[in-house]
């Protein structure tokens, strides 16, 4: 199915962006770089908020497969 494709996609890129920006804050706090920290929790949030939008996608094609597959004819 293409939209598990495409759902799977969005959740591999949230994961890559939360942890880009986990890497900089870190980086910050060990090298002293000049980080915005709130920038960075609102990556972090926006990276959840994709993250579960995403999972909800899967679910949903998940519960329209099994929903298709149980009608009898």
């Amino acid at each position: 199915m293409q939209i598990s494709a495409i759902a799977g996609a969005g959740l591999v890129q949230a994961v890559r962006r939360f942890d880009a920006s986990a890497q900089r804050t870190a980086r910050a706090g060990a090298e002293g770089a000049p980080v915005d920290l709130a920038e960075e929790a609102v990556e972090q949030i926006g990276a959840k908020h994709a993250f579960t939008a995403n999972l909800s996608v899967l679910k949903a094609a998940d519960d329209m497969v099994k929903q298709l597959l149980d009608i009898r004819v």
